[in-house]
């Protein structure tokens, strides 16, 4: 999955596309470099980052929708407003990454009825742009597993068929601004994102970017989560940086490859 942001606020400035008619350049360039789906966000979730109402995120995203789908490009939306992914689907988007913990109940018919996808994101608190403290613990991935139990069901109940499981790792918590600590817990939640698998659906993951390591390499950063993901059995990875990405993901197909050589190469992993 790779990205299009349309806030200026992004700090990923590869990612930023500040008019339609870039924003569409951008998706079909992910496209040709690989990607399956193209995330679009209208809303920057760094912490200082400006605030965008519902009625300018559809403003701003309805053409893009629009462009990308008119050339059959699979798109996702990132929001946290019910009433902005409504209108996201009206407008031919296939896919929803959710990324707060209100309204779902009213926005699950919806994506049911349209038979588009869900991801379904961890967040402690009411959404991406008011992050609560997160509970740490020594088992990170047990801790997740009653919030996603919950939110599964409910989406089953309400009739949606697609639907990804993702963390929320790259979220901006107040208790994880140590660099050393945020880092082990996306480290440990990467390397045991298989246990999401018992709940019967696949895992997506964000990857994040570890300034205080990588400093000047920091595009490095998401092609080595990558790696941890993969290993960790991730399905579906979200990458400012898609062609790096994808040599990590090839890499690691033959890896699986050659521990599983009676596997036929399209089922495995990765």
């Amino acid at each position: 999955m790779g990205v299009i942001n349309l806030s200026a606020d992004s700090w990923y400035r590869e990612s930023v596309a500040l008019t339609s008619e870039a924003a569409i350049r951008r998706g079909q360039l992910l496209a040709d470099a690989g990607a399956a789906i193209v995330d679009v966000g209208s809303e920057s979730s760094l912490d200082y980052a400006s605030r965008v109402e519902p009625e300018e995120q559809i403003r701003k995203l309805m053409p893009v929708i629009e462009g990308l789908v008119a050339r059959q490009l699979l798109v996702s939306v990132e929001t946290y407003y019910p009433w902005v992914a409504e209108a996201a689907l009206r407008a031919g988007a296939a896919v929803i990454n959710f990324t707060g913990r209100e309204g779902l109940d009213e926005l699950l018919p919806r994506i049911a009825r349209e038979d588009a996808g869900l991801i379904l994101n961890f967040v402690e608190g009411a959404h991406v742009r008011d992050p609560h403290a997160v509970r740490l613990s020594h088992d990170a991935i047990g801790d997740l597993l009653p919030y996603f139990e919950a939110r599964c069901r409910l989406a089953e109940r309400a009739g949606v068929r697609k639907l990804w499981i993702d963390p929320g790792l790259g979220f901006y918590y107040p208790n994880l601004q140590d660099g050393a600590v945020r880092i082990e817990r996306q480290m440990e939640i990467f390397l045991g994102s298989f246990r999401l698998h018992a709940l019967g659906w696949p895992v997506c993951h964000a990857l994040p970017h570890a300034f205080e390591c990588f400093e000047d390499e920091v595009r490095c950063a998401e092609p080595f989560f990558a790696v941890l993901a993969l290993l960790g059995r991730t399905d579906l990875l979200r990458t400012h940086e898609v062609s790096r990405v994808l040599g990590v993901v090839r890499t690691m197909r033959l890896f699986h490859a050659r521990r599983m050589p009676g596997r036929p190469r399209e089922e495995i992993p990765g």
